[in-house]
């Protein structure tokens, strides 16, 4: 098995607690297969106290490989620079094999309400290069956002350079897991409720 991880400790260390959390529609953020865009939809039937100490947080994204994990493009450069990308069940077991777990969603709203909150925590976390369009971050807590994209259901992949997207380990119900993206446009950080067999970029947290 093929590991490499880094990390790091974060620009600060305190943790973050949470109560309710709004929750994403059902789909994906183009209403479709592929992902280009979407909007952060708030619901609150999704209830729960999570907190993480920031610098447990992964600062680059995972590179292990797995079954039904894949490079981009099925080009093992795209693993080197973005990581590799995951059905659900396989970031859950790609965590474990390092000694990490998945975060929930509420450990990842707990990091975006310390990077300022949803409408511009995007830019904050967001790497300071890679992302098309003038779409950087400023990279400020080191957490070093990169646009992995994603692989579809249909096995084609899509959006490289404009959007990465990460899974939680908190169910959607039925064939739906939570994940968070970021889009290259946007400072927004957008949470969504998406099909577990999608393949989405993946970040362990420690305990």
């Amino acid at each position: 098995m093929k590991i490499k991880t880094a990390w790091r400790v974060l620009a600060f260390s305190a943790v973050f607690g949470l109560g309710l959390i709004g929750c994403g529609g059902d789909g994906n953020p183009s209403g479709g297969d592929n992902n280009t865009g979407g909007n952060n939809n708030g619901g609150g039937n999704n209830t729960g106290v999570g907190s993480v100490p920031i610098e447990k947080w992964m600062t680059t994204n995972l590179n292990v490989e797995t079954a039904d994990s894949w490079c981009y493009d099925d080009d093992p450069a795209n693993c080197e620079m973005y990581g590799r990308l995951y059905t659900l069940e396989a970031a859950k077991v790609a965590c474990l094999s390092v000694g990490k777990r998945l975060p929930t969603n509420q450990e990842w709203d707990a990091l975006v309400t310390a990077a300022g909150g949803s409408s511009t925590a995007g830019k904050k976390l967001k790497s300071t290069s890679g992302w098309n369009n003038n779409g950087n971050g400023t990279n400020d807590f080191g957490f070093s956002a990169l646009p992995g994209g994603n692989r579809s259901s249909d096995g084609t992949f899509n959006f490289a350079d404009n959007i990465g997207e990460w899974w939680t380990a908190t169910d959607g119900g039925g064939n739906d897991a939570y994940h968070r993206y970021i889009h290259g446009s946007s400072d927004n950080v957008y949470e969504r409720n998406d099909r577990k067999r999608y393949g989405f970029s993946v970040r362990c947290v420690e305990g």
